[in-house]
């Protein structure tokens, strides 16, 4: 490890690009025995595998499990949590369960029936991962008599009825659950009346309205249990999150105190490094895969405009939009959050631009990729898009064919929109060492087991903490050493992190924020939970129904909607109605199709793309890049884009993009002085007008070609305020700075509302301009990221002016000069986070808040309802 930490010494020196190193010490294991109750042959077989002795926090937590107790474990990144399941579990199958007596009153083994567990994964590539080391432990068990099965939406119909009828431990994800497993309980009743143990895996990933999905599948999955007799304990596994106890008891629909946290990380770790990194100047390097190129020149998203300035000079004013957590899917069956969706290209399209202008993080990336590889590091690198992806590999390989031309075929792209066969394929090669690199969405943040990893680059900040520690805990698993370098991309807020070390360094990880109660998103699920029981006032507790507003929530089912029918036993789902109460709704919060990109000479499929993203990506004369392949779209009809070859093309493209937000109701209004508050419906819409073709690898622009696109709508509810002349007056902030003062305003905002509406920054996205075509008026605009709203923005509305206060104080007391994480910057800006003018944003939010005490007999506001 230390040849590699003197390269990056070596390397960093040059430009400074290396701003700071924290050497994160080693540490012992602390061992236990095996339990008592642990099945002889499955000791055997862990110990085969090299585990003579297991940790105290896998036995403190087995222990738990084995207890039937709910559970959760939060340890760092190879910690062996998995063993606190299966161990347990597997055990208790092993026994059969049908005379076994466990030495524990509320043992898992109390089962009257051959136990049974679900495991559930955010992503089909961990839940395949698992099953793949699961079969290896079983196999040195040379336990036959356990089977086990693995269900999502690509599993065989033939094999998913072996699962129903034989499987012991099903792996699968909250999906399926939602769409297949609950509907069809009958179907899985077998699996359903034996379930000992749910299993939520990566649970610091359900986080905001996804979370509360979950949570409540998670509710109902335990309700259909209960009802057949079983009894299952829940066990929440989290590498990173803050108060994982709370996390787990609102997934469960439990209190605190019937779960135990287990988060004493007993596991070995070897000497790690943290490297925080600024790419080199751009005038030495060249662009390398970026360009230099004018903002004005960049694309944009739908939901985000260009970063040209608050300002067009001859023109009007150009909103500044902060998009929501709704754009590429990395990885299946849904999309995790996104780090930061708007922003996901500019990391191939701009340098960064502090006192020298600097190549992108890409670049900065690639070259350290080529430079790690020959000297024999196993890495990983993480980029925020799947076409950063591709072209991070892309230039790797180029660097190393210079270098060492013998190592070009082990560096791979790894990301969603690959076939599951060829996902499979490189997980494989990278866990054999045949792929020495491999550029990576979120995709493999997720607890794929890859073991003796040396190294981890960070292409930009992945917006929390949290996923910088999963990310940066790949390098150096099983006590091995391990560097991670943070490499800042354009955006200010990198900069600000890389050189504050303090901030990144000094912070606790984020808490996992969700609202089960939310109102928008517990409605389906009740018709959904009714559909599959009929709901009794037993159950309301189970679903956070506990108080009138609960109840007004069930009689808008009923006597507005008519979803259900209320009878003297319970709420029960109207069978008249034509859609099945599961496509109520969405766990991803969308529900477009996926796009199949067909090779036109052969047929074959070569992979997806979401439809959201597919007018970006593979537009009528896109240039498409799949491992490597460089591939031309001829066309795109419904869901399908055909391609062809293109390995002759001396150029690659860039889809562009118009955005707008337009107001469609408003639903109440205050005025307080010169500032109206403003909420109702908004609609977002965005369109892909045109693409640019530039030169590889130089970046030159060599031409621009116009798209006839439909545009893509997206209707969601927002909050906004605008401010009259004399307000404006009031905050004396010059028409120059004005745009960089909303746009802090916005920013800050955002980042305040989840301590007033139970919601993740995540799940909310905004809009700042200088003048709004229907406002006429300085506006800013918070809205919900989830069609039809999902409550946030409508309750930063009714506390408005504990929100503005919040805010103010928030922004004033933060001790930065100029703007901050903490205060001003965003970790999902759609425009690189500028401009903001953080004292200009003090003053704007100064009169928001004075114009709110001089007028605090504002009326009050209480959400409505609304309709599904």
């Amino acid at each position: 490890m230390t040849s590699l930490v003197d390269l990056l010494r070596r390397v960093g020196a040059e430009d400074d690009r290396l701003v700071h190193l924290e050497h994160l010490p080693a540490r012992p294991a602390r061992t236990a025995d095996w339990p008592s109750w642990a099945d002889p042959d499955l000791v055997a077989g862990y110990r085969r595998l090299g585990v003579a002795l297991p940790w105290t926090h896998q036995v403190t937590a087995a222990q738990a499990v084995h207890e039937g107790r709910h559970t959760a474990v939060a340890t760092g990144t190879g910690s062996g949590k998995s063993m606190a399941v299966w161990l347990p579990v597997l055990s208790a199958v092993r026994a059969g369960a049908l005379a076994a007596v466990g030495p524990y009153a509320g043992s898992i083994a109390r089962h009257t029936r051959r136990p049974t567990a679900l495991y559930l994964a955010p992503t089909k590539a961990l839940a395949h991962d698992q099953a793949t080391a699961l079969e290896g432990l079983l196999a040195a068990s040379s336990l036959t008599s356990v089977r086990v099965a693995t269900c999502d939406g690509d599993t065989p119909d033939t094999e998913r009825d072996w699962a129903r009828e034989h499987a012991d431990v099903v792996l699968t994800n909250p999906d399926f659950v939602h769409y297949s497993v609950l509907p069809s309980r009958r179907r899985w009743e077998r699996v359903l009346r034996g379930l000992s143990v749910v299993v939520v895996d990566e649970a610091h990933a359900y986080r905001g309205v996804l979370g509360a999905h979950v949570a409540l599948v998670v509710r109902r999955l335990l309700r259909v249990a209960r009802h057949l007799g079983a009894d299952p304990a829940v066990v929440c596994l989290s590498a990173t999150s803050a108060e994982p106890g709370v996390a787990a008891a609102r997934i469960i629909g439990t209190s605190t105190d019937e779960v135990v946290v287990v988060d004493d990380d007993a596991s070995p770790a070897g000497d790690r490094y943290l490297a925080l990194w600024q790419p080199a100047p751009a005038d030495r390097w060249g662009a390398g895969i970026a360009s230099s190129g004018s903002a004005s020149s960049e694309p944009s998203r739908v939901g985000a405009a260009p970063a040209a300035a608050a300002t067009s000079p001859g023109g009007p004013p150009v909103p500044l939009v902060d998009d929501a957590p709704r754009g590429d899917s990395d990885d299946d069956p849904w999309a995790l959050p996104a780090d930061a969706v708007a922003a996901e290209e500019e990391v191939l399209d701009r340098a960064e631009v502090d006192e020298v202008e600097r190549r992108s993080a890409l670049a900065e990336c690639a070259e350290l990729v080529a430079d790690l590889v020959p000297a024999g590091a196993r890495t990983l690198a993480f980029v925020r898009s799947r076409r950063g992806a591709e072209a991070l590999a892309e230039s790797a390989r180029r660097h190393l064919a210079l270098v060492s031309p013998a190592l070009v075929d082990t560096v791979r792209a790894y990301r969603g929109g690959y076939l599951p066969e060829e996902r499979r394929a490189l997980e494989a090669r990278l866990r054999s060492g045949e792929v020495l690199a491999m550029a990576t969405t979120n995709a493999l943040e997720l607890g794929i087991d890859v073991s003796g990893l040396d190294a981890v680059l960070l292409c930009g900040w992945p917006g929390s903490r949290a996923s910088m520690w999963q990310q940066a805990g790949r390098a150096g698993r099983a006590g091995a050493d391990g560097v991670a370098v943070l490499v800042a991309s354009a955006d200010p807020l990198d900069s600000f992190l890389v050189h504050h070390p303090e901030a990144v360094l000094g912070e606790p990880v984020e808490a996992t924020v969700f609202d089960p109660s939310n109102p928008h998103v517990l409605a389906p699920h009740l018709c959904a939970a009714a559909a599959e029981l009929p709901l009794t006032a037993e159950d309301l507790a189970l679903f956070g129904i506990e108080d009138e507003r609960g109840r007004a929530l069930l009689d808008h089912l009923v006597d507005t909607l008519g979803l259900l029918r209320r009878r003297p036993t319970g709420w029960y789902w109207d069978v008249a109605n034509t859609v099945r109460a599961q496509d109520l709704t969405s766990l991803r919060g969308s529900t477009e199709r996926q796009v199949q990109i067909v090779e036109s000479a052969t047929g074959t499929v070569l992979g997806t793309v979401d439809a959201g993203n597919a007018d970006t990506t593979v537009h009528p004369g896109a240039v498409y890049v799949h491992q490597g392949r460089v591939l031309l779209v001829e066309t795109r009809v419904d869901d399908v884009a055909m391609v062809t070859d293109g390995a002759h093309l001396p150029y690659r493209t860039r889809a562009r993009s118009s955005s707008s937000v337009r107001f469609l109701s408003e639903e109440a209004v205050v005025e307080r002085g010169g500032v109206r508050w403003s909420t109702g419906e908004v609609e977002i819409t965005g369109q892909v007008d045109s693409f640019v073709r530039y030169r590889v690898p130089d970046q030159r622009q060599i031409g621009v070609e116009q798209l006839d696109l439909d545009a893509r709508t997206f209707r969601t509810v927002g909050t906004w305020w605008t401010l009259d002349e004399a307000a404006l007056e009031a905050a004396g902030v010059d028409p120059g700075r004005l745009g960089g003062a909303l746009h802090a305003a916005e920013h800050a905002s955002i980042g305040m509302l989840p301590l007033l509406a139970t919601c993740d920054r995540w799940d909310i996205g905004g809009l700042s301009t200088e003048a709004h075509d229907q406002t006429g008026r300085p506006t800013v605009v918070v809205h919900d990221g989830f069609p039809g709203g999902a409550g946030f923005a409508r309750r930063g509305f009714d506390a408005s002016v504990e929100w503005v206060r919040a805010t103010l104080e928030t922004v004033r007391t933060c001790p930065c000069v100029a703007g901050c994480p903490r205060c001003v910057q965003s970790p999902k800006c759609g425009n690189g986070n500028s401009p903001l003018d953080k004292a200009g944003a003090i003053a704007l939010l100064t009169v928001l808040a004075g114009a709110a005490e001089r007028h605090p007999e504002a009326e009050a506001y209480a959400p409505p309802t609304g309709d599904l």
